[in-house]
């Protein structure tokens, strides 16, 4: 799609530039394409099924042995739970133990939607430990995959890949010993012109340019989102795509409200069509809300997606005004791809109709925070100050296969040679090994603290020890070998990871409670092989969780690194998440001194990352769920996934890309993306109101005033009312004066502006003196009521303002191991923007 070369950031487009660059971006798509019926393939299957209007072939029934071939070194596999409730097309799979593919005949040229389809069920080959790469043509589609064994659903990958006439393979790949599966596979041709040539290349920075060739690369569906609307099955889809509401991608869902029905078909002008995207996504949308505070303000509209870190994004945007009562010729709004470029927006630049569904398309690159963010906001210029969005697609541009050369012929002297110099080589590097062994034991023992042994692998052996892994399946030989565990330790502390042992779920993997060969009870967070989190990441993670040591911090007490694994093993906590117990679980309430405590020692932690080293380490993702409890309901922060460290004290910030948790997020940092000490302030202040109010930071089913816990608490304060959103199991058991202290200390922490919060050494002050109030608090007598007590405990001084003395705890602080880091240090490793409860 061509695009116009004089559009310049941040300056609207006039009307005749729109109109010509609306014409220009897309082209008609065939007018007699007609959905196909090939090839929809039930793998492992004589039988063929019939789905939501198609009708999957099984792959050994014999219509398909001319167009569709597999490699004949595979097996067929049934579902052997017989009381499955499991659709027929998931029941079956085809197994492959090497490197085997899938055969395509293709007559005719052009873009090709190809759908895979996996599901874990019970057989006899264990699907969910199956680890294997997916390619096709010239392209890697997924590399060290895994499939979680999820009950709920099946998990499927979609792409689009240009193909040419003749013979399409696609390779399944087993990791060494491990193998490769599929359930069902779906290949057919979109109409011509579905994935443009050329679109528009965004950078985070603003910076735009022509991104050709578009068509040649292949696209990994990563978002299909039906803005302001339901999801949408494959039933309710002209292609059988899934489409999913946008809620839980708003950075502040009060600004922004859905639209209502249109109950006619849209209009489409050219480029658009029924196939990009089907007519219930133009029907509906998510429109400015003219009666929030923020919007009124002019505060945009903005949507945040996770994607692939540093790697480029084929970002298609649709729009159908469904908003005004009729054609209105001035409205105009802008959309913004991060918050550096813009594009004005005016529907009637081309077609004077109400409800004419358009999109665009851009190529946006992703920074190192792996986050896109979308906006949409009004102009000063429009006659209706609103803006809409009706739906978005975010496909991730895949990398091409590194091609390797055939070997040569060699002579058998040289092979001679290569085989003594090996032998060689090999002596020399284990007796290396061995004398860095010694130094690292040395340098272990005699530091001040000590971390938890290396367990190895459980053996038949008298000495109870294993060989080492080959040096190849080594991932991070670099990193502190004295917090290393062996794969084998891990898989007996997690029973082969039993899914009985599972303790949460992540957006990158399985966390397991387990056993430790010495006793030692742990918690094993696995990340998802092709989940695309970074190694340099996990080798970071290591490193700075190795260097932390605190009471009131979640220990580390190994790594796993050997062939395609990432797996951090943490210490557990016995009683789980703060939240589980505040709300939405069956345990038992905690009393207000427990909560108090709780908070203390979880502000002990964060002033130990604020304070505790020569600069600032700030967690950036503050929460209830990152909040964990130990057996003697101890707080310890976890989760440190987000988390930046910054330079020298003097250092007041740092600019990054905004990541956090909805509800938790400093509008401070979000407006300026400048991220401070401060900022774990404000998201520590929202979970005080948890703690006190025993309610989600968002809850959406609310009013829409009461959506936002952190604005909803503050207005019930002011207005005088706060007692009547406290938690009710411990309303009558809180003395006033602790709860003035304690609701004082919460709004501070909540100001607008991050140099208006207390730094969290002074939070930490406060909330122990709401403690001592707690404790001391005379007992009332029964004529006595509230307003009484608290006149008499107000009369105490306030000394909120007075410096912080939370630096002299003792027993907490242990000592920072390692050098002084001056460079900011990114780690995302096991993170995710939304609200996850299993961090």
């Amino acid at each position: 799609m061509e695009m116009i070369q004089s559009h310049k950031i941040r300056y609207p487009l006039p009307s005749l530039l729109f109109l010509l660059y609306f014409l220009s971006l897309h082209k008609l798509p065939s007018l007699a394409y007609t959905v196909p019926d090939k090839y929809f393939i039930n793998c492992g299957s004589d039988t063929n099924i019939t789905t939501s209007g198609r009708i999957f072939a099984g792959d050994l029934t014999s219509g398909n042995s001319a167009s569709v071939t597999f490699t004949r070194q595979s097996s067929p596999v049934k579902d052997i739970d017989k009381s499955t409730a499991t659709p027929p097309l998931y029941q079956t799979a085809r197994i492959f133990r090497q490197k085997s593919f899938y055969e395509f005949v293709i007559s005719s040229a052009g873009t090709y939607l190809v759908r895979l389809h996996f599901f874990a069920f019970s057989s006899s080959a264990y699907l969910p430990t199956a680890i294997f790469d997916v390619s096709a043509s010239k392209f890697s589609l997924l590399d060290n995959f895994s499939v979680p064994n999820n009950p709920n659903s099946p998990l499927i990958k979609e792409f689009f890949i240009r193909i040419s006439v003749g013979k399409f393979p696609i390779y399944f790949t087993p990791q060494r010993s491990s193998l490769a599966f599929v359930n069902a596979i779906e290949l057919f041709l979109v109409p011509d012109n579905f994935i443009p040539s050329v679109a528009q290349h965004i950078s985070p920075a603003g910076s735009n340019s022509d991104y050709k060739d578009i068509v040649s690369k292949a696209l990994l569906t990563i978002h299909r989102i039906n803005v302001g609307g339901l999801t949408l099955t494959p039933e309710n889809d002209t292609l059988w795509r899934y489409w999913v509401p946008d809620d839980s991608y708003l950075y502040s869902p009060d600004t922004a409200k859905n639209s209502r029905f249109y109950s006619s078909k849209p209009r489409y002008v050219e480029g658009a069509s029924e196939y990009v995207a089907p007519d219930l996504v133009y029907q509906t949308a998510k429109e400015v809300n003219i009666n929030s505070t923020r919007a009124s303000n002019n505060f945009n509209v903005t949507w945040s997606f996770n994607v692939s870190k540093n790697c480029k994004n084929f970002v298609r945007v649709h729009f159908c005004d469904i908003v005004s009562p009729s054609p209105g010729a001035l409205l105009r709004f802008n959309f913004y791809i991060y918050s550096n470029f813009s594009l004005q927006i005016n529907p009637y630049g081309s077609i004077s109709q109400l409800a004419a569904a358009f999109y665009f398309d851009f190529v946006v690159d992703s920074d190192d925070s792996g986050l896109i963010n979308i906006s949409i906001g009004p102009r000063q210029d429009s006659e209706d100050q609103t803006a809409f969005l009706n739906g978005l697609e975010i496909m991730e541009i895949m990398g091409e296969l590194t091609r390797r050369s055939e070997p040569k012929k060699t002579s058998i002297f040289v092979v001679v040679g290569s085989v003594l110099g090996g032998l060689i080589l090999i002596c020399i590097l284990a007796f290396v090994l061995c004398l860095r062994r010694c130094r690292k034991q040395k340098a272990v023992e005699t530091l001040d603290w000590s971390p938890a042994p290396a367990h190895r692998g459980r053996t038949s052996h008298s000495t109870g020890q294993t060989p080492e892994g080959p040096i190849m399946g080594s991932l991070t030989p670099n990193l502190n070998l004295g917090l290393k565990i062996s794969f084998a330790e891990i898989q007996f502390a997690t029973n082969n990871f039993d899914m009985k042992k599972r303790i949460g779920n992540g957006g990158f993997g399985t966390v397991f409670r387990g056993t430790l060969s010495n006793g030692t009870e742990v918690a094993v967070k696995r990340s998802e092989p092709g989940s695309h989190q970074g190694l340099p990441e996990f080798q970071t993670e290591i490193i700075v969780l190795s260097m932390i040591r605190h009471r009131h911090l979640v220990s580390l007490i190994g790594y796993c690194d050997e062939s395609s694994e990432m797996i951090l093993v943490y210490e557990f906590m016995e009683k789980g998440t703060l939240r589980d117990h505040l709300y939405n679980s069956a345990l038992p309430s905690l009393a207000w001194k427990q909560r108090l405590e709780i908070c203390i020692g979880a502000a002990k932690g964060l002033q130990y990352l604020h304070r505790g080293s020569s600069g600032v380490f700030i967690h950036r993702d503050v929460k209830s769920t990152n909040i964990l409890l130990d057996e003697n309901y101890v707080a310890k922060v976890a989760d440190f996934g987000l988390s930046r460290l910054l330079g020298p004290p003097d250092q007041t910030h740092v600019s990054t890309a905004v990541k956090g948790t909805f509800g938790y997020l400093d509008p401070d940092y979000f407006r300026t993306q400048q991220l401070t000490e401060k900022s774990d302030v404000y998201s520590f202040g929202v979970v005080l109101l948890e703690v006190l109010c025993a309610r989600p930071a968002l809850n959406t089913l609310l009013p829409q005033e009461q959506v936002n816990l952190a604005e909803w608490a503050m207005f019930c304060k002011n207005k005088g009312t706060l007692e009547q959103i406290v938690d009710a199991s411990i309303r009558s058991e809180i003395n006033p004066n602790s709860l003035t202290k304690f609701v004082s200390t919460a709004e501070r922490c909540l100001e607008e502006y991050g140099a208006d919060r207390p730094h969290m050494g002074d939070v930490l002050w406060d909330l122990e003196y709401a403690l001592q109030l707690q404790r001391t608090a005379r007992a009332r007598e029964p004529h006595e009521d509230s307003t009484t007590d608290a006149s008499a405990l107000l009369a105490l001084p306030n000394i909120q303002n007075l410096p912080s003395l939370s630096m002299s705890m003792e027993g907490d602080y242990l000592p920072m191991l390692g050098k002084d880091h001056s460079n900011s240090l990114e780690i995302e490793v096991f993170s995710q923007l939304r609200i996850d409860d299993a961090r």
